[in-house]
């Protein structure tokens, strides 16, 4: 009975993520100001210290040929997802990034391309805002799949208490984007994630106040990813940021 009514709240739940235009554009702004600082520009990056784009409002992997790095490439998907819902999409964007390096990248910033290319990223804010909300929906099963059998219905119903209002809603997308759901194998430090999953599996509440759970527990896997990350990348240059992103999520 007691998984029964847990499957029920969250059958519930997912079926309130039929976010209005409206909704998903408030998101989608949210994201972007996130990600980008909510700045044009900031739809089209590339990070010194990385080997790929990161483009968008929530900053989608794009590899250049030949590169594949451990962290899941998304842009591909979102070229597809907006080409498929009706956006005029400029050619070249369904195969590799057509720069090879950060340098290329921002010599050819305020080129025709990039330029082109932050048009249609500036311009489909709540589609993108969508892309975001469907892979958060994604995410449960193959949390469920990839959780210890122990934590399977604590995972569920954590999901389900955040889905159940706005602020957990946004949480969930906005980090789901962030770092992942953390079923990749590619996507550890010392055999510890920092996805979705992690952070869903450092939550034991129950009813309200599941947004401020979420950023406490979010803020406590960033610390440990730090702690584990390979020295060279001095990733403790970023954890007071992000620290302060996902404890935002609580403040609501």
């Amino acid at each position: 009975m007691k998984f029964l009514a847990a499957f029920f709240l969250l059958l519930a739940a997912v079926r309130g993520l039929a976010l209005s235009e409206r909704e998903l554009d408030s998101i989608g702004r949210r994201v972007w100001q996130n990600e980008c600082a909510g700045t044009r520009d900031g739809l089209t990056s590339w990070n010194a210290g990385e080997d790929f784009a990161s483009l968008g409002i929530g900053h989608f992997i794009w590899y250049p040929k030949g590169e594949r790095g451990p962290f899941e490439e998304s842009f591909p998907l979102l070229v597809r997802f907006l080409a498929a819902n009706g956006a005029k999409v400029p050619p070249g964007l369904d195969g590799p990034c057509p720069w090879s390096t950060r340098a290329e990248f921002m010599a050819a910033f305020h080129g025709e391309k990039l330029g082109a290319l932050r048009e249609l990223l500036a311009g489909t804010i709540h589609l993108q805002a969508r892309f975001l909300a469907q892979r958060m929906d994604a995410a449960l099963p193959k949390m469920l799949a990839a959780a210890a059998a122990g934590e399977r219905e604590n995972v569920r119903a954590q999901f389900a208490r955040l889905v159940a209002s706005g602020a957990g809603t946004f949480a969930l997308i906005d980090y789901v984007n962030f770092k992942g759901e953390g079923t990749k194998e590619s996507e550890r430090y010392r055999g510890e994630g920092w996805g979705l999953l992690q952070v869903l599996v450092g939550m034991r509440g129950s009813g309200a106040g599941a947004a401020r759970e979420f950023g406490e527990s979010a803020s406590a896997v960033l610390a440990r990813r730090v702690q584990n990350a390979p020295p060279e990348r001095h990733e403790e240059r970023w954890l007071a940021g992000w620290r302060a992103r996902v404890r935002a999520y609580g403040a609501e």
